[in-house]
């Protein structure tokens, strides 16, 4: 599957509490829609917002599982609980 057309959410240039904050809403927004699988870009560099990133989807109890991405190691793919 080609990660390119799953919804996106972008946290380049965001601090952890306004990350927090983007991602809580971004899975609530998809799962209203009926989204299985999301993608989140929190980039690379000294790693703190993939950090906080998986820390957030490590306590979700709404996220079946996530994973970096093979090819680009800035994103995570999160699978969403139906």
């Amino acid at each position: 599957m080609q990660n390119s057309n799953l919804p996106t959410l972008d946290l380049h240039g965001e601090c952890k509490d306004t990350a927090k904050i983007l991602i809580n809403e971004f899975i609530t927004d998809n799962i209203k829609i009926g989204n299985d699988k999301v993608l989140i870009i929190h980039g690379i560099g000294s790693g703190v917002l993939k950090k906080e990133t998986h820390h957030i989807l490590e306590r979700d109890k709404r996220i079946d599982s996530f994973y970096l991405d093979f090819f680009n190691l800035g994103c995570t793919v999160v699978k969403l609980k139906k």
